[in-house]
C-alpha cells in the first residue's frame, strides 16, 4: 500500500502590539536574533516613511538595533523576501491594508512571519491593518508601557502636540502613553 509522505508547512504569522514606548520593536528585535542564533534565514522590512532612529535599521526606543530594508510597498515583500526562512515587519501600521494579504501569502509559503506595530492611534482608535493581521495571527503579544502620570499599565499613545493627522514620527516630545483612566482625562 503506497502512503503518501506528509509535508507540515511550518508558516505562521505573529504579531506584537501595544503602545509607543511599550517595547514591541524590542521585542521585534529579540525574536530576529533568536532566529538567527538558530541558522535561520533572516530579514527585517520597515516602511521607509520611518526615518527616526535610522534609514535602514529597526531601532529600539532602547537603542537595540537590526539591519533592516526600508519599503513603500507590501507588495515588495514577496519578491525582497524569497530566500528568507523568517521575515519581520516593524511599524506595520505604516502600510496600507495590503500587508495583511502578503502576510499570509508569505506564511503559506511556509515562512514565519513577526509583525510589530501600533494596534491603535493617538484617538484611540485600531490602526492601518493591524486589527485584521491580529485576526489571522496565531499568536498575539499585546506588550504595555507604563503610564506616565499614574503609573499603570498604558492603553493608548497619547499625542501631546496639536496636530490632526493620523501618521505624525514622533518620540516622547510628541507621545506620551497613558492608561484608559489619564487619556480620558486628558482629552476633557
Amino acid at each position: 500500500m503506497y502512503q503518501e509522505a506528509i509535508h507540515y508547512n511550518h508558516g505562521r504569522i505573529e504579531v506584537v502590539c501595544g503602545s509607543m514606548f511599550s517595547g514591541k520593536t524590542e521585542e521585534l528585535i529579540r525574536r530576529l536574533k533568536r532566529a538567527k542564533i538558530a541558522r535561520q534565514r533572516v530579514e527585517i522590512y520597515k516602511p521607509t516613511i520611518d526615518t527616526r532612529y535610522s534609514d535602514e535599521e529597526v531601532v529600539s526606543h532602547d537603542a537595540n538595533s537590526i539591519r533592516s530594508t526600508p519599503i513603500d510597498s507590501p507588495a515588495s515583500l514577496l519578491l525582497l523576501a524569497s530566500g528568507a526562512q523568517v521575515v519581520g515587519i516593524d511599524e506595520a501600521q505604516f502600510f496600507d491594508e495590503s500587508l495583511v494579504e502578503v502576510c499570509r501569502e508569505l506564511a503559506d509559503m511556509g515562512k514565519r512571519v513577526i509583525v510589530a506595530g501600533l494596534d491603535m492611534d493617538f484617538q484611540g482608535k485600531p490602526f492601518g491593518p493591524m486589527p485584521a493581521l491580529m485576526a489571522i495571527a496565531e499568536d498575539v503579544t499585546k506588550v504595555h508601557a507604563i503610564c506616565v502620570r499614574c503609573g499603570n499599565l498604558a492603553h493608548v499613545s497619547h499625542r501631546i502636540v496639536k496636530n490632526e493627522e493620523q501618521v505624525l514620527l514622533g518620540e516622547q516630545a510628541e507621545y506620551e502613553p497613558l492608561c484608559r483612566a489619564c487619556y480620558l482625562n486628558a482629552k476633557r
